[in-house]
């Protein structure tokens, strides 16, 4: 039993305990623009171009920890990033939390970099929606690496998110099923000096770059300026149910 509660400790606390300590947003979009770098400059192990230029989105949880010991439970902090309209642009970040579990008997703890990839809007929207568990509402694989993902065609087509993993060097594509993705919204209130929704800076394109995120958006601009798939027309306000204002008339001489 007492292995048990410390498990369930060890499970639980980095989640609720670990994560509210992180205050330092600047600092992870720094991190993010970093691990991106990193990544794309090793380009026959890095995510492939033509993979990334038809994502919508992308995320980066730098430094994701992964505690094990009996049960296994992994966290982070980070932000995702989708182009205006889907196919525009690159737009305003939206910081996120990434929590999960595995059971098996592992000891250790590890801190790994993880990056999403969000390759059409149905990805996105569903993510946005569902806030649950990757693999649950969300079709989720683990990405191809090299110079081209010609050979993962089939990947590209049924996949609504690929995932990828950085620890010790090695960045590969990772299965990240049972995950579970949430909006940051005290990081966001930081980041941005008042509440904003996520769908506002991601799906509608609203909120201008704040300049702790500019390096990660010079980033992505780099290695893919265009790309995507439109999100669609925005749905204007529904119309008929307010009563058209009536006709004036002229007053009588």
């Amino acid at each position: 039993m007492r292995y048990l509660v410390i498990a369930a400790l060890m499970l639980n606390l980095p989640a609720e305990f670990l994560l509210a300590k992180d205050t330092k947003v600047d600092e992870r979009l720094q991190r993010s623009a970093e691990v991106l770098y990193e990544i794309m400059n090793v380009p026959e192990n890095s995510i492939p171009k033509d993979l990334l230029d038809k994502s919508v989105c992308v995320g980066i949880i730098p430094g994701a920890k992964k505690v094990a010991f009996v049960v296994g439970g992994n966290y982070g902090r980070g932000m995702i990033v989708c182009r205006r309209g889907g196919d525009g642009p690159w737009g305003a970040p939206s910081m996120i939390a990434v929590r999960g579990g595995s059971f098996g008997f592992q000891w250790g703890a590890t801190e790994t970099d993880v990056v999403v990839v969000v390759m059409n809007p149905s990805g996105i929207r569903r993510l946005l929606k569902s806030k649950g568990e990757l693999g649950a509402d969300v079709s989720v694989a683990a990405g191809p690496v090299g110079r081209t993902a010609a050979a993962s065609t089939d990947l590209m087509m049924t996949a609504e998110i690929l995932t990828y993993s950085r620890s010790r060097g090695l960045f590969a594509g990772i299965s990240l099923k049972g995950a579970a993705v949430t909006p940051d919204g005290e990081a966001n209130a930081r980041l941005y000096g008042h509440v904003v929704e996520p769908e506002d800076l991601l799906i509608q394109g609203k909120g201008t770059i704040p300049p702790p995120a500019q390096p990660l958006i010079r980033e992505l601009e780099k290695y893919s300026p265009r790309g995507g798939q439109s999100f669609g027309p925005i749905q204007a306000p529904k119309q008929g149910s307010t009563p058209p204002p009536a006709q004036q008339t002229a007053p009588p001489k």
